[in-house]
């Protein structure tokens, strides 16, 4: 192989390497990619006593180890946090699991006799205080003139009756979904 199917393979895999990463650090993936890094380190080691002449090639192939070795960094901070128990995905799932949760999506129950746009509002903020998002901007105006809005659309679109709201967490995002209500 030569210079240029080097870098592109390089690429590819320090690519994949990063997806991997990435899923291992949300908890799809259950083991660090530690043979993968092995293989993008060696090829982030490949040339680098070689000189290599063209100019484009050169620049790609510095530009992928600065690549590597700032994600490099940035893994290496988050193993040690979550060594350390201080990563907050890592908060948040024990948060679930000792509420009860433990899918990724937390549901939250409906206090009896609130209106809906307050138990919304509520349930809102609480979601976003528990994954360590600013709480400042939300009022209960907002949500309930967006639930105003949403549920003629809703109910027109999935020819019901009422349609019912829920506040979920998926991928540490408080969001509010509406599903038809039966």
């Amino acid at each position: 192989m030569g210079i240029p199917e080097d870098i592109v393979r390089f690429e590819h895999d320090l690519g994949e390497l990063i997806i991997k990463y990435e899923q291992y650090f949300i908890g799809v993936e259950k083991r660090e990619p530690l043979k993968l890094l092995q293989a993008v380190e060696k090829a982030s080691r490949m040339y680098t006593p070689a000189n290599i002449v063209n100019t484009m090639q050169k620049f790609k192939y510095n530009t992928l180890i600065a690549r590597f070795n700032s994600y490099r960094q940035q893994w290496n901070r988050i193993l040690r946090l979550m060594e350390e128990g201080k990563y907050s995905r890592d908060q948040f799932k024990m948060k679930l699991h000792q509420n009860g949760g433990g899918d990724g999506i937390k549901q939250q129950k409906t206090p009896q006799g609130a209106p809906e746009a307050e138990r919304l509002f509520q349930q809102y903020i609480e979601a976003r205080k528990a994954c360590n998002l600013p709480t400042g901007n939300i009022s209960i105006d907002l949500i309930s003139s967006t639930i105003a809005k949403q549920k003629p659309l809703l109910t027109e679109k999935y020819r019901c009756e009422q349609v019912e709201f829920k506040v979920v967490i998926e991928n540490g995002a408080p969001k509010i979904k509406a599903r038809p209500k039966k």
